[in-house]
């Protein structure tokens, strides 16, 4: 005992040591960490195009090709439209607010016989609808979503310079993560207590939920907003570019979608008397969200990514409310990190914790 005692204490003081090191570099990192993960997320998508190019190149060629490719990709667009963006959100907040002080809906409500027909059968269930509900419902929401784009789109543009800097700096960890990655990932796993089989499951969920949120659900949510704002700007709607961000950020959400934009738009149009366009509307967004969630998706992340409809609903929801926008990413890879170390847990540890009655 005298000889175990003394290693013992050696030991619990390393690990003292050691938590108390890790908890100082994450405070160290912690200002960074959205860069950081942003940056790690962004490798993994871009990653095969370094490898190819480092086919035929060296490694810092390739990398520096590859974020220059992420960089005409990203930043060239995201940095031209967010400056539209704060200005359609911000004139849709002002109309919302002065939505709530007048009555834009009253006459088209009277004035509407469908609005009789449907009245004649709400009546049945004591249910009735007036033009001040529609209206006060439909300016809630505007100046709700108007003003959290505006103020997403305003905290990336109030400082030019911090934005720019994040994106330099994201880069650069790109840069190196391209060509480290590989040696930081055996390093990970090396230093982890945990089994190379359980270490290397993690880090894989990690890159099928990045590679689904990103390529999947992003590339999935840019066609239905193009094509839904495309459709909004046909049709006459004001501010088609604001509708199809917020259609393209709502294809992330697995159970609404962009259903809440079009059935809404599908049912003004009918109460204006444009059936045809209304019947179309619902028929478009039938199609559109069908053939995104049914056949787009699968056929590009197939089913590698295994997580309930409600539990990815619920975590992107999560995910906006405590990290904004950025919440899109965090929230899903969170839950990704808990289903995958429960599995782990179920498969490897349960028996040592609960061992079964023999």
């Amino acid at each position: 005992m005298s000889d175990s005692s003394p290693h013992d204490i050696i030991l619990w003081f390393f690990l003292g040591l050691f938590i108390v090191s890790c908890l100082a570099l994450g405070w160290l990192l912690w200002p960074f960490v959205s860069v950081i993960i942003l940056a790690a997320v962004t490798t993994g998508i871009f990653n095969p195009i370094y490898r190819h190019l480092n086919r035929r190149l060296n490694p810092t060629v390739s990398s520096l090709l590859t974020c220059l490719i992420i960089f005409l990709v990203l930043f060239i667009p995201v940095s031209g439209f967010v400056g539209i963006l704060a200005n359609e959100a911000y004139d849709m907040y002002l109309s919302a607010r002065e939505a709530l002080s007048s009555n834009p809906f009253k006459e088209l409500i009277e004035n509407s016989k469908m609005v009789d027909r449907i009245n004649l059968i709400l009546t049945n269930f004591g249910i009735a609808i007036t033009g001040e509900e529609l209206n006060k419902g439909i300016a809630e929401l505007g100046r709700f979503v108007g003003l959290y784009l505006y103020e997403q789109a305003r905290s990336m543009t109030a400082n030019i310079l911090n934005l720019v800097v994040n994106f330099c700096f994201m880069l650069l960890i790109i840069f190196y993560l391209l060509i480290d990655s590989p040696r930081l990932i055996s390093f990970i796993v090396a230093l982890s207590p945990l089994p190379d089989d359980q270490d290397e499951k993690l880090i894989q969920k990690f890159k099928d939920m990045a590679g689904a949120i990103l390529i999947g659900n992003g590339l999935g949510g840019l066609i239905q907003g193009t094509l839904g704002g495309a459709v909004f700007a046909f049709f006459g709607f004001q501010s088609p570019i604001l509708w199809g961000v917020i259609m393209a950020l709502l294809a992330f959400l697995p159970i609404v979608g962009i259903g809440v934009v079009f059935l809404p738009a599908a049912i003004y149009l009918f109460l204006q008397g444009r059936i045809g366009a209304g019947i179309f509307f619902i028929v478009f967004y039938v199609l559109l969200s069908g053939g995104i969630e049914y056949f787009f998706k699968p056929k590009l992340v197939g089913h590698r990514v295994q997580m309930h409809t409600l539990l990815v609903f619920l975590s992107i929801i999560g995910g906006l409310k405590l990290f904004g926008i950025l919440g899109i990413i965090y929230g899903p890879l969170v839950v990704t990190a808990f289903l995958t170390l429960t599995d782990i847990y179920e498969s490897s540890y349960q028996q040592i914790v609960e061992p079964r009655e023999k």
